[in-house]
């Protein structure tokens, strides 16, 4: 088993109310609480997992979705490695809202950021608003990864954490496989203007000892 230990910040935003807390908490503590309070300013909690042979530590923010809190919840976008949009498809004007939400997240989170859009409260099926080929179309224009949950009875929530979680560990993989091959050909390229500047010394030196 290898010792490396990475932080993944994560980041989960949405309008109020769409149940980002309960999915907060369903996914780090198993629990769920129907009469959860709305989120001021933000919260995090923490869980930790193990992906190929690595621990992970995935940071999970909490963000609030009124307006009033967006100055503060601006700054901590900085450094997430991935974010969690999130709507209710028993609310439709918060999937109408996913717009501004990306928009926001494209603003002031990291280029290379992983996305996935999460359509919460599938447990209401009475109540749906938002159709599922719906939340499917948005994350293909927006090339975005795209799962129902339920907070409520954990449908698919611990599987869409440890989706996003696997792909930004597969992505830093990459980068990592590619940033020791350009330090391998820059150390190539040294050796190579080595050895021809010896070859060149030696050809001087010859000509030099020629009468």
């Amino acid at each position: 088993m290898s010792n490396r230990k990475s932080l993944y910040k994560l980041v989960l935003i949405g309008d109020s109310g769409v149940g980002k807390t309960n999915l907060l908490t369903r996914f780090c503590r198993n629990e769920f609480n129907i009469g959860s309070k709305m989120t001021i300013g933000v919260e995090f909690a923490s869980k930790t997992m193990e992906i190929e042979n690595t621990t992970l530590k995935a940071q999970v923010w909490d963000t609030a979705g009124q307006e009033k809190y967006r100055a503060i919840t601006n700054t901590f976008y900085r450094g997430a490695k991935g974010a969690l949009l999130v709507y209710s498809v028993t609310e439709r004007q918060s999937f109408i809202n996913l717009k501004n939400w990306l928009t926001e997240l494209r603003e002031n989170s990291p280029k290379d950021i992983t996305v996935m859009l999460i359509g919460n409260k599938i447990d209401l099926a009475d109540n749906r608003e938002v159709l599922t080929h719906e939340g499917t179309n948005f994350a293909e224009e927006n090339n975005l990864n795209f799962i129902e949950t339920s907070a409520k009875d954990a449908t698919n929530v611990e599987y869409a954490f440890l989706s996003i979680l696997t792909d930004i560990f597969e992505k830093n993989k990459k980068k990592e496989i590619i940033s020791t091959e350009n330090v391998k050909t820059v150390s190539s390229s040294r050796q190579i203007r080595l050895e021809e500047n010896v070859i060149s010394k030696n050809e001087q030196e010859k000509k030099s000892g020629c009468c």
